[in-house]
């Protein structure tokens, strides 16, 4: 049911308390304590990339024209392919000397130099139709994109399916309060707390391909699979007199 490509572990938790004091009188003294749980898959209908230009240079300057030279033509080409401006975001830039390595042993060697400059432009893309990942990925690599692809499929909207999970989990935290109020002899009485906590959860992404071996084959394979979204649900419950 599950991806090989997506978000690893949880991207994002809130929590909702209900309480209701005013439903409980005094006489109402015990209490019941029941978690529920309910989930809801849905199928990704959009995905986001990470992709990153390096380049070297002996200058700074000859490091930054070639890595710009290079984030212009995947740029273009991103919009080419039919994505929008405003799905286009520069994620990181970053110049950073490169030094030359010191031999410990060599105790009259003298320190570090600089022997170049490196420069990383990173891009992150918002693509709202996932079929087109795969060939994305592969024009990324032709027009000069050596490191990076990461990718995250997630969903526009989804509410519906986060309800869905909280009407499950509340029917599941119910149901185990009649259950244990029929052990124990007694009945349940009006819901005095809800607790909520929901989660969007999937599997581990992907291996970060190194993107010269992505360059070798006919098209990247991405499949899509489900996200699933679960709500647990805490309840307390008074037990009838």
């Amino acid at each position: 049911m599950s991806p090989r490509v997506l978000l690893a572990g949880w991207l994002f938790c809130w929590a909702a308390t209900v309480s209701l004091p005013g439903l409980a009188t005094e006489a109402q003294t015990g209490r019941i304590h029941v978690n529920g749980e309910g989930s809801a898959a849905l199928a990704p209908d959009m995905a986001t990339l990470q992709l990153t230009v390096t380049r070297e240079g002996k200058t700074a300057s000859d490091a930054l024209a070639s890595n710009t030279e290079a984030m212009r033509k995947v740029m273009a080409a991103m919009r080419d392919a039919g994505i929008a401006d405003k799905d286009l975001q520069t994620s990181q830039f970053n110049i950073a000397p490169r030094y030359s390595r010191v031999d410990p042993r060599a105790g009259d060697e003298p320190g570090p130099r600089i022997i170049g400059y490196q420069v990383r432009n990173g891009l992150t893309v918002r693509v709202r139709d996932i079929a087109l990942v795969g060939k994305l990925l592969d024009t990324a690599v032709q027009q000069g994109v050596n490191e990076g692809g990461q990718i995250t499929l997630g969903n526009t909207d989804p509410a519906a399916a986060i309800d869905k999970a909280r009407q499950l989990a509340m029917r599941d935290a119910l149901d185990r309060a009649r259950v244990l109020a029929s052990a124990a002899g007694v009945k349940t009485g009006q819901i005095l707390e809800i607790h909520e906590q929901s989660f969007q959860g999937g599997p581990a992404p992907a291996p970060m391909y190194r993107m010269s071996e992505m360059a070798l084959a006919d098209a990247v394979p991405v499949a899509g699979g489900e996200n699933e979204y679960r709500v647990n649900v805490s309840l307390t419950i008074a037990i009838q007199p």
